[in-house]
């Protein structure tokens, strides 16, 4: 068999930020519902209910004088020097992300120059022909940026690229509205390196869709669900319930699909990384995936799991909590030579995207 070129990690890396925010620092918070009407429930009963469902009990913020590039510099540092190699021999640096560098106590987004280009330059890179660009993908980024990265590799455009994600959700939500719980900031980073091979290994297949008829505003940007807020900023809004059913309905066909792709077996996979947005909507996820299958069993331990701890900090998920089981970070979990393993994600879009890979033996 003729060798191909596959994609295939060579370094991972993530910034998880210090200040740790516990959801009792939310009883001070006034929420209101979407039609501006002050909700009586009081704090104690609405964030034990936020915590029943999510599973989040606490998130981390990144510091005032950080912001999304800042996190990203550190986890694409973290990556290069696991994986050894020499940072000017990067073809591409790809940055998924939402909104850019917001500075602390505003809500204004700052994309220009963008997030790739600042975080080239933090990490010294000369050489020219290194090419920083962003995407704009919701929660699903990260992984995209893989998909892409896959591509360029694959084409022989590239040997090696920096794919990141990075996010400071803490500054764009809305402290009136109760999904605000559900935020996080944090950044992480890994390095994609085309490899010969005369069997499949890395990224062996990937899929994305896009939905816009009735769902593209399922998140958006809105004013303050408080009447009396004052002022015109901006805050990230979801439709939680539309949200929940879109992803319960699409995810797993599509991870399916992803799998049938690879040419691999549901018995096959290892692990499912999937985006951390809400503990019991992932967990329904992964049930609808294996009904899929004729209802087999669920492996323990398949779906592990970093949100109760790290909060949803979107884009930056997936790569953290990859970055954290190769490290050895979380207790029980480990990927091992030759496994396979799901990467999925769900946001704002709505898109929804699958890798399927093989960790080299």
């Amino acid at each position: 068999m003729s060798k191909k070129i596959y994609a295939v990690i060579k370094g991972t890396g993530s910034y998880v930020p210090l200040k740790v925010i516990k959801n009792d620092e939310f009883l001070k918070n006034e929420f209101y519902n979407t039609e501006g009407e002050k909700i009586e429930t009081n704090a104690e009963e609405i964030i034990s209910k936020f915590e029943d469902i999510t599973e989040i009990s606490e998130r981390r913020y990144a510091a005032d004088k950080k912001s999304a590039s800042d996190l990203g510099f550190l986890a694409a540092e973290e990556a290069i020097k696991a994986a050894n190699i020499d940072k000017e021999t990067l073809d591409y640096i790809i940055v998924g992300h939402n909104f850019g560098d917001i500075k602390a106590n505003t809500t204004q987004i700052d994309v220009v120059p963008s997030l790739a280009s600042r975080i080239k330059e933090k990490l010294d890179i000369k050489n020219p022909y290194c090419v920083a660009y962003d995407i704009l993908f919701g929660c699903p980024g990260w992984i995209q940026g893989m998909i892409q990265a896959d591509y360029f590799i694959k084409s022989g455009d590239a040997k090696r690229v920096l794919v990141i994600g990075t996010d400071v959700l803490s500054r764009i939500y809305d402290p009136h509205d109760r999904d605000a719980m559900i935020y996080a900031d944090g950044a992480g980073a890994s390095i994609l390196e085309g490899v010969e091979s005369d069997t499949p290994v890395g990224i062996i297949s990937h899929l994305t869709r896009t939905d816009t008829d009735g769902h593209a505003y399922n998140l958006w940007l809105g004013k303050s669900y408080n009447p009396n807020f004052k002022g015109n900023d901006i805050f990230l809004k979801m439709n939680g319930r539309k949200l929940y059913n879109y992803a319960l309905s699409n995810v797993p066909d599509l991870v399916k699909k992803c799998i049938e792709k690879a040419g691999v077996a549901i018995e096959d996979i290892k692990k499912v990384l999937i985006h951390q947005a809400n503990a019991k909507m992932d967990d329904a996820i992964l049930k609808r995936l294996f009904k899929l299958y004729d209802n087999r069993k669920i492996p323990e331990g398949i779906m592990p799991m970093t949100i109760s701890k790290f909060g949803n900090s979107s884009v930056a998920t997936v790569p953290t909590l990859l970055d954290h089981i190769l490290k050895g970070n979380m207790n029980g979990q480990a990927i091992n030579k030759g496994d396979l393993v799901v990467l999925t994600s769900v946001g704002a879009g709505m898109n929804i995207n699958c890798i399927i890979y093989k960790f080299p033996s």
